[in-house]
């Protein structure tokens, strides 16, 4: 092909692959990307055994594969795979993005940027100055501290059922803890009690399977947020926030700004979300 300007006979391959995968939207989010750039582009669901997330990856881009989005549970073992990090994934220890790049595989992660998006532009809920409990301790909780951190919360408190596991993670980001003025903190659900936040994120996947982590009564304070990163349904965390005097939102915003990210970093085009976030909500 001669000239660049001409458009590709075959379609670039892009998809989403985690175990579940089956709900994910991201098919739909990257269709309607495409749609509005004009990109000649194909995406699909790709699901992995969960011991065989890295030989599931490898396949499809030795197939001519151009991209894959990483959910759950396979952040952290993509973060593994790839043979260079970029930007925040360097620091999450958790990758939600990969590109081909030449031969190699890059891995960024664009959960953080989603999230913050979507809470200060999409939500009018600005972070500066707030009372942060982020619940759980996997890759979701790694791809986010960062970017939440560098907006100046008042303060920052991670809680997870093995605490072992929170205290390790908490002790990674202590590097970044001169960017809030009550610190980064580990804790154990038990002990939140008569504690109040502004912001309550669910970076758990507990909503996928009907069930919510054990916060305490009270734990809103007036006005709060409550954020849930599953979407698409109603999960317990936000029956619970709703019936605590919460404002409960799902995370589906979070999931179309993050692709918005990833679609800009394999495509080089940045998609408006605005429409795309209205059209999944009808």
């Amino acid at each position: 092909m001669n000239d660049p300007s001409e458009r590709l006979t075959l379609k670039e391959q892009y998809a989403v692959i985690g175990n579940p995968v089956a709900h994910s939207q991201s098919p739909q989010i990257h269709a309607e990307f495409a749609r509005q750039t004009g990109q000649d582009m194909g995406y699909e669901r790709l699901l992995a055994p969960v011991d065989a997330f890295a030989a599931t990856a490898r396949q499809f881009f030795s197939a001519g594969g151009k991209g894959l989005n990483v959910t759950v549970p396979f952040k952290h073992e993509a973060w593994n795979m790839v043979v260079a990090h970029a930007g925040i994934a360097l620091d999450s220890e958790a990758v939600n993005t990969i590109e081909l790049v030449g031969n190699e595989l890059v891995g960024h992660n664009t959960d953080g940027i989603g999230l913050v998006t979507d809470l200060e532009r999409n939500l009018g809920c600005p972070i500066a100055g707030k009372r942060i409990l982020l619940m759980g301790a996997g890759g979701a909780t790694r791809g986010v501290m960062r970017p939440l951190l560098e907006k100046h919360p008042k303060l920052m408190v991670v809680a997870n059922r093995s605490l072992d596991k929170v205290i390790s993670l908490v002790s990674h980001f202590q590097k970044f803890k001169d960017l809030t003025p009550g610190g980064i903190s580990a804790s154990p659900y038990s002990d939140l009690a008569g504690a109040q936040f502004d912001l309550v994120i669910n970076a758990t996947s507990a909503g996928l399977s009907g069930q919510m982590p054990p916060l305490p009564e009270g734990i809103f304070a007036p006005g709060a947020l409550a954020y849930d990163m599953v979407y698409g349904r109603d999960t317990p965390f936000l029956r619970f926030a709703h019936k605590n005097g919460a404002h409960a939102v799902d995370g589906l915003g979070m999931l179309v700004e993050q692709a918005a990210e990833s679609f800009f970093i394999w495509r080089g085009v940045r998609p408006l979300t605005a429409p795309v976030i209205k059209k999944l909500r009808s």
